[in-house]
């Protein structure tokens, strides 16, 4: 696996504040198809759609890592869709023409990860909130376990450590089945329980929620004080439970300074759950925080403000 760098707090003292997947900015954009069209294409027409587009997205993998080195964005969450229909399955079978495209990019995808590590570009994946592990339906178990595998074979292929610095984030999924989360991360596949993180939701996974799971199991904490916020229908980011779960947080990490947490601010003010275009409003309690990823609608905008930049 490629190696990253920097392995600690970033340099300077100031936080890295993190890009989330593309820019408003023609920039950073990647390519896609639906499951219809794809699947009303012939075999032939499936791969040569499909070659195209992994090639033109992995070819943008690389131009985010020099857009982001170029403006000093040492962290960047990858796209959970790059590669289309990659996690298609087909009566409970893998779609075989997109894991074979897949594996044909394997020289383009370890160099796309190696542009990151040799930037000192720190990566993370997020999947979609369909993907429940403690579901109380077996077959929504499998399937998302099926297609976390799959984003781990993606981190696998860039070539990203299997560790938290290179972080699988998932919210802790059904509410109330906190134990059933629990009993199942230690039985992950390694690909997958090595780099996993979770991370506080607004609604079914409060901070309380989720902070016994990740002690008991090893797994860092990714916390998010917006969601708490609108968990606990505090005040705002003044609240001192805020910083209290930050520290309790950060003793979840390992080293503490890989810590990341999240940082959002809504749109008509604390609870509102919709992201705003800019931030305006940074925690106090985020002050020592060494890693914070953006989650703005204004994507680089909202970065760039942060770092002072015009």
């Amino acid at each position: 696996m490629t190696s990253a760098a920097p392995r600690s707090a970033p340099a300077g003292g100031s936080p890295a504040y993190g890009l989330v997947c593309m820019t408003v900015g023609p920039e950073v954009r990647f390519r896609t198809v639906t499951r219809t069209r794809y699947l009303a294409l012939s075999e032939s027409e499936r791969r040569e759609k499909l070659r195209d587009i992994y090639g033109a997205n992995i070819a943008r993998l690389r131009a985010a890592a020099e857009f982001c080195a170029a403006r000093g964005i040492q962290l960047y969450r990858l796209s959970s869709s790059l590669f289309p229909m990659l996690d298609l399955r087909h009566g409970g079978t893998a779609d075989e023409i997109s894991g074979e495209v897949f594996a044909e990019f394997s020289g383009e995808l370890q160099a796309a990860g190696a542009a990151f590590a040799a930037a000192g570009i720190r990566t993370l994946m997020h999947p979609e909130q369909f993907i429940v592990l403690n579901s109380d339906r077996p077959e929504v178990r499998e399937s998302s376990l099926h297609a976390l595998g799959v984003h781990a074979r993606v981190m696998d292929a860039l070539g990203l450590e299997r560790s938290g610095w290179n972080l699988l984030l998932l919210h802790g999924g059904k509410g109330g089945r906190g134990a059933e989360l629990q009993a199942l991360i230690p039985d992950l596949p390694d690909a997958i329980r090595l780099r996993l993180g979770l991370e506080n939701d607004e609604r079914a996974f409060g901070a309380a929620d989720l902070l016994p799971v990740c002690e008991a199991t090893g797994t860092p904490f990714v916390f998010d004080a917006h969601h708490q916020v609108v968990h606990g229908r505090l005040s705002g980011f003044d609240d001192p439970s805020i910083r209290e779960w930050t520290l309790r947080a950060r003793a979840t990490w390992q080293p503490p300074e890989w810590q990341l947490v999240h940082l959002s601010n809504g749109i008509d003010g604390p609870h509102d759950r919709r992201h705003s275009y800019l931030i305006a409003d940074v925690p106090a309690a985020y002050a020592d925080v060494p890693w914070i990823e953006v989650e703005a609608k204004g994507k680089e905008e909202a970065v760039a403000a942060l770092m002072g930049q015009s």
